[in-house]
């Protein structure tokens, strides 16, 4: 059986501070409850981690990125098996906050906040901030640059790290290799970053955050987990219905056995 998260993503009322930066509709319920997952994103300098997430959430490839000042908002709405999610990203220093919210019937309006940590991949920057991005994560995205062996290699440092900081085995872990348009220039190959993920109980991903026709590819990442989330929030409800409100701790779903496709 799966082992539950300890002291992870408890119910939470929702502020008002919270809910500022949402249009709600004045005829939903006032009922409002947040759920938080916290994803982490990590690997070494240069390897895309921040130009991933402005793909996926803005479609487009920034031209220069540095760590945010204040806060930037930019929104998505996505649909998984007939649900609308909109999402809404707010990029803090090292750090992006996406909001996806449901409606769900009978509790009105759940928001669920994921917050995916874009760690920085040089030590100086790392080692007042290492503490404060392994607590408490739900989830772990793994970036490589295939045409940089080092940064594969450097791939068992960072697994090391991050069992260092007892993150819970069951925690889900994916892997990504960025940089894939860049076809003359790849030096690692897909058997070899394949065989490592499988050793390694993770799904892998391919792709190009530069490249406009791997924009789907880089969607598939965090579509991934956003299925993964909407099925822990299922179970989120089934729980406190029974529970009549109580708050729960959630159980992981089982690790699926393919490593090359998202499981939901």
């Amino acid at each position: 059986m799966a082992q539950p998260i300890l002291g992870h993503g408890n119910l939470q009322p929702a502020s008002a501070a919270g809910l500022a930066s949402l249009e709600l509709d004045s005829s939903l319920d006032q009922y409002v409850q947040i759920r938080i997952f916290k994803i982490i994103v990590i690997g070494d300098s240069n390897v895309g981690k921040t130009c991933l997430t402005f793909r996926f959430c803005g479609g487009t490839f920034p031209d220069k990125t540095e760590a945010t000042i204040g806060v930037d908002f930019r929104e998505k709405t996505v649909e998984i098996e007939g649900e609308k999610i909109k999402v809404i990203q707010t990029n803090h220093v090292f750090s992006y906050l996406f909001m996806f919210r449901f409606l769900t019937p009978n509790t009105g309006l759940c928001i669920f906040q994921v917050q995916v940590w874009d760690t920085a991949g040089q030590e100086r920057f790392r080692k007042s901030m290492v503490e404060h991005y392994y607590r408490n994560v739900h989830a772990v995205v793994f970036v490589y640059d295939v045409t940089k062996m080092t940064s594969f290699t450097n791939l068992k440092m960072w697994i090391q790290e991050c069992n260092g900081h007892a993150v819970p085995p069951l925690v889900p872990k994916v892997l990504v290799g960025n940089k894939c348009d860049l076809r003359e220039q790849i030096q690692v190959p897909s058997n070899l970053a394949l065989k490592f993920a499988d050793a390694h109980n993770m799904l892998l991903f391919e792709t190009s955050a530069k490249d406009p026709k791997e924009s789907q590819n880089v969607e598939s990442i965090f579509m991934c987990l956003a299925c993964r989330l909407k099925a822990q929030k299922s179970l989120l409800y089934r729980d406190a219905e029974r529970q009549q409100g109580k708050v729960q701790k959630l159980e992981f779903p089982q690790e699926a056995n393919s490593k090359t496709s998202c499981p939901c």
